[in-house]
């Protein structure tokens, strides 16, 4: 059998793809692209993992001075002789990536931006000793590159027009114009919002990209990088040669993440066809302009776990390289009505909402509908069209994604009941009495209060096994209490067995969903037959309790209804 070829886990350098054989997903018509219709200066915004980092990485392979041209063999751009012949290697290129410009306060964010452009500038230490610089401007060259104590040190003049001081020496040295590429770029400003110094550090990103961008003479283009399109007057002011190509942009719309034909190109390399479906429901779904996108990310996961376990189930890649702190801020501040726009959301409706695509850092949780706006850049959320006035039709992608809200739904929901120990005390009290009524005022209203993730189309056994989790979450709180779910006894499997402090008592709660209200006594009456027909209660007497309550629970989207049955067995 011939040997696989690698999958670039991880690997988000042109370079190192090409030269040491991974996969490749051929993106290279974005050169085309940007040669033909980009701007002077082009924002590009997507969700993390799209492949933004690979595609910087080989735009400066392909317009670097001294670039390897067998790099580009067989790919799209290398057919475009023109474009290559008149662009390739043709140019200097200043490649900056901020995603590592944070730090607790500003001084520690600044000093790494410091050490982060002086690192690009050591790349041409070349330009000190050129003999096309007037000693001014290596005078200028060495305040980018100098150190004190071990660390780079700028003065903030040098910093805030370090990239238009370094494309004007390059333009200098090599008699051309600098392109100027920026990946990650507003995750400095991200960084400085969660860390209290977002007003110093715009100060600092808008007067490096206006001296860099902005009526720069030895500009040849720049490109930028994102997720969020941060408002033009925070640190874009005045750039009037600024082309912004976000997801909701038919422009260049294919070349970030991967389209439907390419995972099937790359499903079919590895001989993994049959796993189309399942990676279409876990990773599509995505609409970039006019186009369908998978997230690569989780792709390339997904493909190199079935390469070694072929029966290998669809699994959470994108979202556990983050926290989702985005999603759960929005679930926290959700109100009665976004609660239930959450809901629809997860059981697979649209919601319409006017979306905000340009905000400002401190702006994004001033209201509830720039959460929207956010979750919708960043790809917690995607659109299926548009109505008459404008407003996004706004969707969850894909199972991964609505996995996400299900979890993040459900810790809020732990935080908020367990909050209140004086209600669910008294919760709990009303089991051990079998004081139904008052079991069912809790649960209805917990129920009512909370978020439902119960998908309308799934299964009543699903909708059974999420209650399931609700109950079991609500009774392990009680550290009196022994919680068993799912345990084998008598002549089947019991839904949940608590084991009280009480060394005679026990209790047995077997779950039913109704599909309508009215079906809500019978469903829990046949729940009290299934524990008394399959003898759960032996697992209990066999411990030697003999004072067993038998709870029939059956639930309806967001009503239950809860009844009894004492049994004791006298010795």
């Amino acid at each position: 059998m011939a040997e696989r070829i690698k999958l670039p886990i991880g690997v988000d350098l042109f370079k190192k793809m090409r030269e040491d054989g991974f996969f490749y997903i051929d993106k290279t018509r974005l050169i085309e692209q940007l040669l033909e219709n980009g701007g002077e200066v082009n924002l590009f915004t997507r969700p993390r993992r799209f492949g933004k980092t690979l595609n910087m990485s080989m735009l400066r392979c392909f317009f670097e001075i001294g670039t390897e041209p067998d790099l580009f063999d067989g790919l799209y751009i290398s057919f475009r002789e023109d474009l290559c012949e008149k662009y390739m290697g043709k140019f200097p290129v200043i490649f900056l990536t901020l995603k590592d410009v944070e730090g607790v306060v500003f001084e520690k964010a600044k000093a790494k931006l410091i050490r982060l452009i002086a690192l690009e500038a050591e790349r041409f230490r070349f330009l000190k000793n050129s003999d096309r610089l007037t000693d001014n401007e290596k005078a200028r060259y060495s305040a980018l590159i100098q150190m004190r104590d071990g660390k780079y040190t700028m003065d903030e003049d040098a910093l805030e027009s370090s990239l238009q001081t370094l494309s004007e020496l390059l333009y200098r040295h090599y008699g051309h114009q600098t392109i100027i590429l920026i990946d990650e770029y507003d995750v400095p400003l991200d960084k400085a919002y969660q860390n209290g110094y977002y007003r110093e550090m715009v100060s600092l990103i808008r007067a490096l990209f206006g001296s860099a961008l902005k009526t720069n003479e030895f500009l040849q283009f720049a490109v930028l990088t994102g997720c969020l399109r941060v408002s033009k007057e925070s640190i874009f002011t005045g750039l009037n040669n600024f082309k912004v190509l976000s997801i909701t942009d038919a422009r260049f719309d294919e070349q970030f993440g991967f389209t439907e034909e390419e995972v099937k190109k790359l499903l079919k390399a590895y001989h993994l066809e049959d796993h189309l479906a399942e990676t279409k429901e876990w990773y599509d779904g995505y609409r970039f302009g006019n186009a369908d996108i998978y997230c690569p990310w989780d792709v390339i996961n997904h493909v190199d776990r079935l390469c070694g376990e072929p029966d290998a189930r669809p699994q959470s890649y994108w979202i556990n390289t983050s926290g989702n702190a985005l999603v759960k801020r929005f679930i926290a501040k959700a109100n009665k009505t976004t609660k239930d726009e959450i809901e629809r959301l997860i059981a697979g409706e649209a919601i319409e909402k006017n979306v905000r695509l340009e905000l400002t850092y401190d702006e994004i949780d001033t209201t509830i509908d720039n959460l929207w706006s956010v979750l919708f850049t960043t790809g917690y959320l995607t659109q299926a069209g548009m109505t008459e006035d404008g407003a996004y039709k706004l969707i969850i992608p894909n199972k991964e994604v609505r996995e996400v809200y299900k979890a993040q739904i459900q810790e809020w929901f732990k935080d908020t009941v367990f909050r209140n120990t004086e209600q669910l005390t008294t919760f709990w009290n009303a089991i051990e009495e079998g004081n139904t009524e008052a079991i069912e005022k809790y649960l209805n209203r917990t129920l009512s209060n909370s978020i439902s993730v119960f998908d309308t189309k799934a299964p009543e056994k699903e909708k059974e096994s999420s209650y399931h989790t609700l109950l079991v979450g609500l009774f392990t709180g009680n550290s009196d209490w022994l919680v068993r779910s799912n345990v084998e006894a008598g002549e089947g499997f019991s839904d949940i067995i608590v084991e009280p402090e009480d060394p005679d008592a026990g209790i047995i709660f077997e779950l039913k969903y109704a599909r309508e209200v009215s079906g809500l006594e019978k469903a829990c009456e046949k729940a009290i037959a299934q524990i008394r027909d399959r003898r759960y209660a032996e697992y209990l007497m066999n411990d030697g309790r003999n004072q067993i309550l038998y709870y029939g629970i059956a639930f309806h989207r967001k009503r239950c209804r809860v009844i009894v049955e004492r049994h004791e067995k006298t010795i």
